[in-house]
């Protein structure tokens, strides 16, 4: 709990700042459910993303007790932290959300990665400051990441975003 409200202090005027009211979407591609653009709530979707890091990884994992994989990770954050509910792979979360391009992405918004040759095939929580938590593999678990780093940046396919 301490610190949960030590980040929330450290991390509250950062992700307030970055957030906008508005943005235009960089497709015209449905959304299966959006939801108006809140600085509280992705403030909330990050402090829970960050809570998160340390758990375990488990295929197909979508639980706090038992791990998760990337798109449970995901699931989870959003649906404790938001109410938002996204359900499914990694694919089904691209499907489900809109592009933006990179000027446009904010703390709380996807970013998709293609690790095992199919599109979006992996995803994560953009935390800002080109940082992006995932539930990785067995080995690591749940970690935070910079988007440049060489094997991500390769594989990076793009944000995405529930918010309009």
């Amino acid at each position: 709990m301490k610190k949960r409200l030590f980040l929330s202090l450290c991390f509250s005027p950062l992700l307030v700042a970055c957030s906008s009211l508005s943005r235009k979407p960089l497709s015209n591609a449905p959304i299966s459910k959006s939801y108006p653009n809140n600085p509280g709530k992705r403030q909330d979707i990050v402090m829970q993303a960050i809570a998160m890091l340390d758990r375990g990884y488990t295929y197909g994992g979508k639980k706090l007790h038992t791990g998760f994989d990337c798109s449970g990770l995901v699931s989870f954050v959003y649906k404790e932290s938001a109410a938002i509910v996204l359900k499914g792979s990694a694919a089904q979360l691209a499907a489900a959300s809109q592009a933006v391009q990179a000027h446009e992405a904010h703390p709380g918004d996807l970013v998709f990665f293609n690790t095992l040759g199919p599109s979006f095939s992996h995803v994560g929580i953009y935390i800002g400051d080109g940082k992006f938590v995932h539930a990785a593999n067995e080995r690591t678990g749940v970690k935070s990441e910079r988007l440049s780093h060489g094997y991500w940046s390769k594989r990076f396919e793009g944000y995405r975003t529930v918010f309009v």
